[in-house]
């Protein structure tokens, strides 16, 4: 279990991810913040840069880092004046350097490398690597004391406790980029945990909200990518279309914020402009509201404490109209079930979870696995890793990476089986 006794208020919260550290904006106003970005041609990475390209005066681009996209990374390098461009596929290393030829960037590759950039000094990092690939890199940039902006989710699905006592112990500002777990960050500012009631995350729903069970057990690859709200990824467009994005945002919740599992919740509301409703014991619900736009609570972390301008539209209820809101149906999304029964056995599975998630979305991508099958081959994984592990215990990265390397081994196995 979290230790929860280092949150006991949300100035504690805020000790975690502010007080520890003053904040960039409020002792070096003057000055050029420098920055990182892991995952910079992902779509969370071109935002940042694409805001920070807008604000050019106010930020010096350090590191850049990218798995296999070298045009894209230099692309990017090129344009903000990076020190240093690492590509994570060791194989692209010849190519990214011909790109950057005659540039002046400093080129590197390999996972080392990407490590190593990761604790380049900065004040400010943004950490979007997808997937597993990004633990020790986000840890590394935790490590270094400074603001971490956190968009890899298995820092905390995987290895939250690990990873929330690495940020405590470092000092580090943990600023959260989810734009939902960003919302509960604004809402909460200076509210003692004992007034909260629950938090509840919103959904859009995802492109089959309105299907029936047959229909999306019959789901395509295309079908699933075809969200009607938000332009991702093509792993985290699935997890939305299963609904598994959803769950495993509660299991961030539950590291980021003073409450326990029966405190957080979910409502679809597919206008996505509502992003958190948090409930007070008094009967009082405060919501963060815009527009969904990644930019919003990316250039709340990059502008923490203040705020800055970006180019998204600004919100016109007036013109929205009306507000929907549903419950959701565990029936035709399992993976919520799986998600809430992780996070209810005190998240200790959280690495089995995502990495059996992975493995199957791949194999759904790649049309070797039926959607309906994602959800079916997680719980197998789960229930196979009751015997299977001796102890989940969870004391440092190294154990969270073993689990995760093991788990998805287990996966592997059961769908050879299976295909």
């Amino acid at each position: 279990m979290i230790d929860r006794n280092i949150y006991s208020d949300i100035g504690q919260v805020k000790q975690v991810m502010s007080d520890a550290v003053p904040s960039i904006a409020r002792t070096r106003p003057a000055e050029t913040k420098k920055i990182s970005v892991l995952g910079a041609t992902g779509s969370v990475g071109l935002n940042t840069l694409d805001l920070i390209a807008r604000n050019s005066d106010s930020f010096e681009v350090v590191s850049l880092t990218a798995n296999t996209n070298v045009n894209g990374l230099a692309e990017q390098a090129t344009k903000h004046r990076a020190k240093l461009a690492v590509i994570r596929d060791e194989r692209k290393y010849q190519e990214l350097k011909s790109a950057l030829s005659g540039s002046g960037i400093e080129v590197a590759a390999g996972e080392q490398a990407v490590i190593d950039a990761a604790i380049r000094p900065v004040d400010w990092t943004m950490a979007a690597i997808v997937g597993a690939a990004g633990l020790m890199p986000t840890f590394a940039a935790v490590r270094q004391g400074h603001s971490v902006a956190l968009a890899n989710k298995e820092c905390l699905v995987s290895a939250g406790t690990v990873f929330m006592h690495e940020v405590k112990s470092s000092c580090a500002e943990l600023l959260p980029v989810d734009s939902e777990h960003s919302a509960v960050f604004q809402a909460l500012s200076e509210v003692s945990h004992e007034c909260i009631e629950k938090i509840t995350l919103t959904a859009s729903g995802g492109p089959f909200r309105k299907w029936t069970k047959e229909q999306i057990d019959r789901a395509t690859p295309t079908d699933a990518l075809n969200h009607p709200v938000w332009s991702m990824g093509k792993k985290i467009s699935v997890d939305s279309a299963t609904m598994m994005n959803k769950g495993l945002e509660l299991i961030e919740a539950f590291h980021l914020f003073p409450v326990d599992s029966h405190q957080l919740d979910i409502l679809v509301h597919p206008q996505s402009v509502i992003h958190c409703l948090v409930s007070f014991v008094d009967g009082a619900v405060m919501a963060q509201l815009s527009e969904p736009d990644m930019r919003i609570p990316i250039a709340y972390s990059l502008a923490w404490p203040g705020r800055m301008e970006t180019p998204s539209a600004k919100l016109d209820l007036a013109i929205l109209g009306t507000l929907q809101f549903e419950a959701p149906d565990e029936d035709r999304f399992p993976c919520l079930r799986l998600a809430r029964e992780v996070l209810e056995a005190d998240c200790t599975r959280g690495a089995i979870l995502n990495a059996a998630n992975e493995v199957a979305v791949e194999a759904f991508l790649k049309n070797a696995l039926e959607f309906s099958a994602i959800p079916e081959v997680v719980e197998s994984v789960l229930e196979k890793a009751e015997s299977h592990f001796t102890t989940l215990r969870l004391s440092n990265l190294e154990d969270v990476l073993s689990i995760d390397q093991e788990s998805r081994r287990l996966t592997h196995e059961l769908l050879s089986a299976l295909l």
